[in-house]
């Protein structure tokens, strides 16, 4: 089940706070488990299992390590070190297992051993996201940030919670761990809530779902008629997907957060208009790269260490992240290629950088950012290298107008236009610098409340209509 679907928006949603705000408030985190595992067990039963074994075994280890930390230190590491053995043997199992028997399988035909059979497995979906949450949250009771949770149940919330469950963001335990024993609900939040929710709701079906069908459309030609201005149309699409895809979720889950009464921190802050790659990283997917530095980056010497050192830290850190994404060579290189341009910025380029018009340095992480991409969107290295060769291929630059209508639609040009125009902070600008010119209400309900609502209303309407008649509506995250 995902938030864009029918099933969810007129369903399992209005349900789920139908009984959480008629339940009492001893019985609401109750009510809220009992609904986020059954958000999960939709479609996915059987690997509803691996969820309850994750929550059961940190349950556990976080109490052993938590009893264990004052007396006995070499157990507390010890038990520590079994609690993210099992979570990421979890996460090996399921999601890179084949990934690492076809490499086992390439070698062994070399040398002609007969080849491992294993079944393909399937891949649970937000495996990442919440096996993530459970080694910060063990990681966190040895560091001494947090206690051990003595209920149960509550953990299970922590874990299962289903707002980002499946597509993030990231949320760390200590985070919300007041949260979940005592939170407050107030209009405001629950009015804050549902408006993040539209937000985000009209950037996955109004703006992410016509750039995906175009990108989708480019992506699939090859040869000859992948010409070089269709291949950079298609990659533009893409990147602008993938931000207001990605970002649309978040918004989504921040929202329903709001109105269950939790609060999230953010998880995007407009990546593209970042004028260096570190800078990007602080801007893109925040959560993640954020859990990345306090749970490798640091632990491995962080910028403590010698200057090799840091450099191989930023690299491990970026192999890993781009592993985490997906189990690919693709995602791999896609991991290095980043790492590699971070590294060079540690290394003295960053300097340089700032050195040059600013907006040579925007296009500066464009460039990496977009061509990057192309490694995360294709399914192998040698659709990525033929994809890379179409980008940069001057010989094949006549594209017909029928060419361009087969791959384009008036709906997608629009929504590309608007993508680029509101994956900056314009909006913002210019909602800001309302505010501050109406000072009284009566200007506040003309020129900012208003048309807010209006622009709100509409919005949802049109992501409505998506959501009932379009049958175009990709979940990106699975691979994740």
């Amino acid at each position: 089940m995902v938030f864009s679907s029918p099933v969810f928006l007129f369903g399992f949603l209005p349900i789920v706070l139908l009984f959480y705000y008629l339940s009492p408030k001893a019985f609401r985190n109750i009510v809220l488990l009992i609904s986020s595992l059954l958000f999960y067990a939709w479609g996915e039963v059987f690997y509803l299992s691996i969820m309850l074994v994750s929550i059961i075994t940190n349950f556990i280890t976080g109490k052993l390590i938590y009893h264990t930390l004052e007396d006995n230190k070499s157990s507390s590491k010890t038990y520590l070190i079994i609690g993210i053995t099992i979570n990421i043997g979890l996460l090996i199992s399921f999601k890179y297992a084949n990934f690492i028997v076809d490499n086992i399988n390439s070698l062994f035909s070399i040398v002609t051993i007969p080849p491992i059979n294993l079944a393909p497995v399937h891949l649970p979906l937000g495996i990442s996201f919440f096996t993530f949450q459970a080694i910060s949250y063990i990681v966190d009771i040895y560091r001494k940030e947090v206690k051990a949770q003595n209920n149960i149940f509550n953990l299970a919330l922590y874990i299962s919670l289903f707002p980002q469950l499946i597509a993030g963001p990231i949320v760390r335990y200590h985070d919300i761990a007041a949260q979940i024993i005592n939170r407050t609900h107030s209009i405001d939040l629950f009015s804050g809530g549902i408006q993040r929710f539209i937000i985000g709701l009209a950037k996955k079906m109004l703006i992410a779902n016509p750039l995906g069908e175009l990108a989708d459309n480019v992506f699939a030609l090859s040869g000859n008629d992948l010409t070089m201005p269709l291949a950079w149309i298609g990659l533009v699409a893409y990147t602008l997907q993938i931000y207001f895809d990605f970002s649309g979720y978040s918004d989504m889950a921040i929202g329903l957060g709001r109105l269950f009464g939790f609060r999230f921190l953010e998880n995007f802050n407009y990546p593209y208009i970042a004028t260096s790659l570190r800078e990007f990283w602080r801007r893109w997917h925040i959560s993640l790269s954020s859990w990345f530095r306090d749970y490798v980056y640091i632990p491995l010497g962080g910028s403590r260490v010698s200057t090799y050192r840091v450099y191989i830290n930023l690299l491990i850190v970026f192999l890993l992240t781009g592993i985490w994404h997906g189990a690919s060579w693709n995602f791999v290189i896609w991991g290095l290629f980043h790492g590699f341009f971070l590294t060079s910025e540690h290394m003295g380029f960053s300097k340089i950088l700032n050195k040059i018009w600013l907006p040579f340095q925007h296009v500066y992480v464009m460039t990496i950012v977009v061509t990057s991409w192309v490694f995360f969107r294709t399914e192998n290295t040698i659709e990525a290298t033929n994809y890379l060769g179409a980008l940069v291929n001057l010989s094949n630059w006549n594209t017909s107008a029928f060419q361009f209508a087969q791959v384009t639609s008036n709906e997608s040009i629009y929504m590309m236009a608007i993508g680029i125009i509101f994956s900056m902070p314009i909006y913002m600008t210019l909602k800001n610098k309302m505010s501050q010119a109406c000072k009284n209400t009566l200007s506040h309900v003309t020129f900012i409340y208003l048309p807010k609502l209006l622009f709100l209303t509409a919005i949802f309407m049109l992501s409505l209509l998506k959501v009932a008649s379009s049958t175009y509506n990709p979940f990106i995250y699975f691979r994740f």
